[in-house]
């Protein structure tokens, strides 16, 4: 059986209205929760960018749930301070928390004013980012000279067993190079073929562990609602890597994607009044192997849609 569960977007929600709206989630039946990471929201429409890491240590102590992040470190954040974070959080509500770790963009990493790296560069510091979080988890004294930098780095408050660390994928390639080291996968809803090559692509590559996805959805008492909830809210994340990747502003986020019409935002969100339509959705994403959904309505009012999905669409899932 899946679990389903509540994502909590930083970059639409004040943090205090996040944390009422998670435990809401849990008392509304979602099983589980994950987090976004961001420094800057996608659009200045959005407005809000909380702290993830001190925001996870108060849900976790407010609800009973599992809880994951998504995680870019290399370039923000040293893969030690990671690493630590994790440890504490593993320490603290051991077997309920875990990581996705993914190379970033750069509008969240472009604030430490150092240069936006290739793509293959960033995979490239990301995989020794992977090797010394790992390491330090497991308590060794680490030492390192790369990409990254670590100098007798060691932990010393770690959980009796180390957090789960997931691979952050968008594509098939990079399903395949997340199977080298990833205790899981995790990726975003799109075409249902796209989510076939992606999943395939992991455990073809021999990838272990759970399939997560994150679903982003909107629903409302009325198309056009749902419909303007989306493209206000979400019509940034429209247009796929690279530029997802390197745009570094939600001012300049906001400028390329002003004209962006609202079909065509349908293509990343699903948008439908119809609870049994978005169970039916939701129902095809455990047909393809997925063993963890988070469910994501991009409206900045999560009220509504956690009473309606936890009372008509959680019952009807498999």
């Amino acid at each position: 059986m899946a679990t389903y569960g509540f994502h909590s977007s930083h970059e639409q929600i004040h943090p205090a209205e996040l944390l009422k709206a998670v435990t809401r989630a849990e008392q509304a039946g979602f099983a589980a929760a994950m987090s976004s990471d961001h420094f800057s929201p996608w659009s200045a429409r959005q407005g809000h960018s909380g702290f993830a890491w001190s925001w996870l240590g108060a849900a976790l102590q407010a609800t009973s749930l599992p809880f994951g992040v998504v995680n870019a470190p290399g370039q923000r954040y040293h893969p030690a301070i990671i690493a630590q974070a994790i440890g504490t959080l593993g320490a603290m509500f051991p077997g309920r928390f875990w990581a996705a770790l993914g190379t970033g963009e750069a509008s969240n990493e472009h604030i430490t004013g150092d240069r936006w790296p290739r793509k293959d560069v960033r995979t490239a510091r990301l995989r020794e980012c992977v090797d010394v979080i790992r390491a330090l988890l497991a308590g060794e004294e680490v030492s390192h000279d790369g990409l990254v930098t670590v100098d007798r780095a060691r932990l010393w408050t770690r959980p009796e067993v180390p957090p789960e660390l997931f691979g952050a994928a968008v594509s098939a390639r990079t399903a395949q190079w997340c199977a080298e080291w990833a205790d899981g996968l995790i990726t975003v809803n799109g075409p249902v073929e796209t989510l076939r090559e992606v999943l395939g692509a992991y455990r073809d590559a021999g990838g272990k562990g759970k399939a997560v996805l994150q679903v982003h959805l909107s629903w409302a008492e009325s198309e056009d609602e749902a419909l303007a909830t989306a493209h206000d809210q979400w019509r940034s994340n429209v247009f796929g890597p690279p530029v997802s990747w390197d745009i570094d502003s939600a001012e300049l986020f906001d400028m390329v994607t002003a004209d962006v019409p609202p079909s065509k935002v349908t293509e990343s969100v699903n948008v439908s009044t119809d609870l049994g339509w978005h169970a039916a959705r939701i129902g095809e994403y455990v047909e393809l192997g997925f063993d963890e959904i988070y469910l994501h309505h991009v409206g900045q009012k999560q009220e509504a849609f956690i009473d309606a999905f936890g009372a008509k669409v959680l019952p009807q899932l498999p």
